[in-house]
């Protein structure tokens, strides 16, 4: 194993609370009677844009939710520059620590100037050497990993990642998928399952080891 690769959301950080106010700031200035709650956050988290927007805002015009989509997602990454989102517990000294060992990578179905923000808010850029989103791209969250893989001349990846559609985009772009059971989503097939963030020492040493 050479490398790994993450998702961001459920995975790395909790960034719902930056992301709620963003939103239903953007809300409130389309003087939409809705608010957006962390709890349909965690819904929606890592799905493709155009999914977010239907399940956020079904009874919303489609092209105002779209519009609405993509104010939010400008003003989220505005905030989150400032405000920053909730690190799990030892994601700084885990990464650093990986990093010394392995090549290190995010993939996440996010917008354009979103993980740049994480980087900038928590300092924790130089820790990575790649990322993709379909933001930049375009494409699927599987067909980002395959880019990654790719691009950077990737032998034996493995994938982190917290939600079903994680597993799934792993699976198809062929590598081993390990599911952060503390995130946001329910995973029934994974390779290696960790609890907390810093189990991931351990699991990466067995599988190189293996």
């Amino acid at each position: 194993m050479d490398s790994i690769i993450f998702d961001l959301d459920g995975t790395l950080w909790d960034s719902r609370e930056t992301i709620v106010t963003a939103w239903n700031d953007v809300l409130n200035q389309y003087q939409i009677d809705k608010e957006i709650t962390k709890e349909d956050l965690k819904q929606v988290l890592g799905l493709p844009f155009d999914e977010v927007s239907k399940r956020l805002l079904p009874d919303v015009d489609k092209e105002v939710a779209e519009k609405v989509l993509n104010d939010s997602c400008e003003v989220e990454n505005a905030y989150l520059i400032k405000q920053g989102g909730q690190l799990y517990d030892d994601v700084a000294s885990v990464l650093k620590a990986l990093s010394k060992r392995y090549k290190l990578y995010i993939v996440s179905n996010c917008q354009i100037g979103y993980i740049e923000a994480f980087y900038q808010y928590h300092d924790l850029g130089k820790y990575f050497c790649d990322y993709e989103n379909p933001g930049r791209t375009g494409l699927s969250k599987g067909d980002n990993i395959k880019l990654i893989v790719e691009r950077n001349q990737l032998k034996n990846p493995v994938y982190v990642g917290d939600t079903d559609g994680d597993q799934k985009s792993s699976e198809y772009a062929g590598i081993p998928f390990i599911y952060a059971r503390y995130g946001f989503g329910e995973v029934n097939r994974y390779d290696y399952a960790i609890d907390k963030f810093k189990e991931l020492l351990d699991v990466i040493t067995y599988i190189k080891d293996k």
